[in-house]
């Protein structure tokens, strides 16, 4: 069971997401008595998302035969994957407030808008809500959590949420026709894999420019003009090559990721 639960949780964006927060954390000058509170609260959030989302989607996983789902093939059962959900839930509430009232209600905000994803606006042409509202708060509380530190400048919350919206598509893309097939019809489904394709690294070159502009250097005009070229470069390839638009959108999100993290450590 314990491997079918690892497996249901979702483990890359699990781990890709308590990671960036972890590091931010830490470049933002918090010792390891701060950081540890930082990744335990994004891990159980996130855990309690990964989870909640295999339950849900479990009857839809079933009839679409994906067997790569631990629930389908019947490695952990649905009642597990729930409990697992509402127990990691219940252990983000304590740690996100062990980093601070503001700071905790903020990333208690972003697990509450992935809750929402899952239970039903993952369906909708605002599926791509939650993912904004997610990652805005991410970096925000981040910020708000380190001791006597600023309020988050406002191209910190801008940047993640383009960021956000980016994730959600790349994220998408992969299983849109199965989720079209058992009646999942959000934003990156009504565009079609095409028009995702080649719509996901826009939002991500936005978040570099958003970046860049809150610290207007050289290195923020470096970053903005390599994330604008890979962009354009996998747009152009992407003709006769389809998955070289997504590719080129996940080194944007690196790149993204990465100058939020340069950004955020000179904010302190």
């Amino acid at each position: 069971m314990v491997t079918g639960l690892a497996r249901a949780c979702h483990p890359l964006p699990t781990a890709a997401v308590t990671l960036f927060a972890t590091a931010l954390a830490a470049a933002a000058g918090q010792d390891l008595v701060g950081v540890l509170p930082v990744a335990a609260a994004v891990l159980a959030g996130q855990l309690s998302v990964g989870w909640c989302n295999d339950a849900v989607d479990a009857r839809r996983d079933r009839a679409a035969r994906r067997r790569d789902k631990p629930v389908v093939s019947g490695v952990v059962s649905e009642g597990a994957v729930r409990a697992a959900s509402l127990a990691a839930l219940a252990l983000c509430v304590p740690l996100s407030l062990a980093c601070g009232a503001a700071a905790g209600a903020v990333h208690l905000l972003a697990v509450a808008a992935a809750w929402a994803y899952d239970l039903g606006l993952k369906g909708t042409a605002l599926s791509w809500l939650p993912y904004a509202v997610g990652f805005a708060a991410l970096p925000a509380f981040v910020v708000l959590g380190v001791p006597g530190g600023p309020a988050p400048p406002w191209w910190l919350p801008a940047a993640g949420a383009l960021l956000g919206v980016g994730a959600h598509l790349g994220n998408a893309l992969p299983d849109i026709a199965a989720d079209r097939a058992t009646g999942v019809h959000g934003w990156p489904q009504r565009l079609g894999p095409r028009r995702t394709r080649l719509l996901t690294p826009l939002p991500l070159v936005l978040a570099s420019a958003v970046i860049a502009a809150g610290s207007p250097d050289a290195l923020g005009a470096a970053g903005l003009t390599v994330a604008a070229l890979t962009a354009a470069a996998g747009t152009a390839y992407g003709r006769h090559r389809p998955r070289v638009p997504f590719m080129a959108a996940i080194a944007v999100a690196g790149l993204d990721v990465a100058m939020l993290v340069w950004r955020g450590a000179a904010l302190f």
